[in-house]
């Protein structure tokens, strides 16, 4: 990946471009966190008014809630520059300093994954946040010094799907904070009208209601149902996405009516069937189903516990009745197919 792919979320090809191009450009556009919009809309208005950058902003949530897409509106809606990466690619401290040091006054620089931020990179930042300051060391041994390099006021945008791992003093540098929920149903029905109108794709409203319960209460998954779907309305329909090609898409890919995809009851069967329901850690869980513990605990567990099929102890992860309902089993009772079927 260049530089530019780097800094710069709209630089992409071919899929990516298509989902770039259905997101929302301003607070207007953004469908969905009412109470998140209105105070932003707020600050970002007083910060205007005054001249000044908007103040360092830490954005936390699940993935897929439309994080970056935010910070790209509020450089837009600032009228400002907007640049992005993410905090593994600034490997050592000059990689964040070479970005620093091309940023305009008032600019939106966007970092996610913030909490993977090494030590080293996140004491730098320290500076530059409150100072605009950049510490630079020239020379080696007895012969090296500091110098202090002054940064334009810019605005940092932090973003992370796991807001705990992020240091204190980091996090208490932002000025503004938000948390980002999932989405409500009737948030998601508008996304999925909006991307069908883009991607000039027809859908009935019975099959906009279907896909929104299946959507996990979450923008980026909505978006790839609806382009999943017109695959399926081309293909097997006549063009239009109709409530029987919505039940017939949903049944290829898996994907049940509380948008539970195979892995999701894999998950909930694991810990029923070897695990007598829980307690299970989360290491322990993430090998038993062959799944990554940071994709376990970022995207697939939020949602169960959510929806209310898991449930997070102190001595480890449990389903709840509810799951055994959702598998059609009774309490205590194993799966025949140890899950792998669903």
């Amino acid at each position: 990946m260049d530089d530019e792919s780097l800094l710069n979320p709209h630089f992409s090809q071919s899929e990516d471009d298509r989902e770039i191009s259905l997101r929302p450009e301003s607070l207007k556009e953004f469908l969905g966190q009412p109470s998140l919009k209105e105070n932003l809309s707020v600050f970002i208005r007083a910060a205007r008014e005054r001249g000044e950058p908007l103040d360092h902003l830490f954005l936390a949530g699940p993935p897929g809630l439309g994080k970056t897409t935010l910070a790209g509106i509020i450089a837009a809606e600032m009228q400002t520059e907007f640049k992005a990466t993410s905090a593994p690619a600034l490997d050592k401290p000059k990689d964040l300093a070479g970005i620093l040091t091309t940023l305009s006054e008032g600019s939106v620089f966007f970092i996610d994954e913030i909490h993977r931020l090494k030590p080293v990179v996140e004491e730098m930042l320290y500076v530059a946040m409150e100072d605009f300051e950049l510490d630079w060391i020239i020379g080696q041994g007895p012969a090296a010094r500091t110098i202090r390099i002054q940064l334009p006021k810019f605005t940092l945008i932090g973003a992370t799907t796991k807001a705990g791992q992020v240091a204190g003093p980091l996090y208490s540098r932002f000025g503004i904070s938000f948390r980002m929920n999932f989405y409500e149903t009737g948030d998601i029905e508008k996304i999925i009208r909006r991307t069908a109108d883009l991607l000039e794709t027809e859908i009935n409203e019975d099959a906009v209601a279907c896909l929104a319960m299946s959507a996990r209460g979450t923008p980026r998954v909505a978006n790839r149902l609806v382009k999943r779907m017109r695959d399926f309305a081309q293909v097997l329909g006549e063009g239009r996405v109709t409530s029987g090609i919505v039940k017939e898409g949903l049944g290829r890919l898996e994907i049940d009516e509380y948008g539970l995809e195979r892995l999701d009851r894999l998950i909930l069967a694991t810990i029923i069937n070897r695990y007598n329901g829980g307690p299970v850690g989360a290491e322990t869980l993430a090998i038993s189903v062959g799944e990554a513990i940071e994709s376990l605990e970022d995207f697939y567990e939020p949602y169960l516990i959510q929806r209310g099929f898991l449930q997070r102890t102190p001595r480890g992860r449990m389903v709840t009745e509810r799951a055994y309902e959702h598998l059609k089993l009774n309490a205590g009772e194993k799966s025949a197919d140890q899950g792998f079927l669903f």
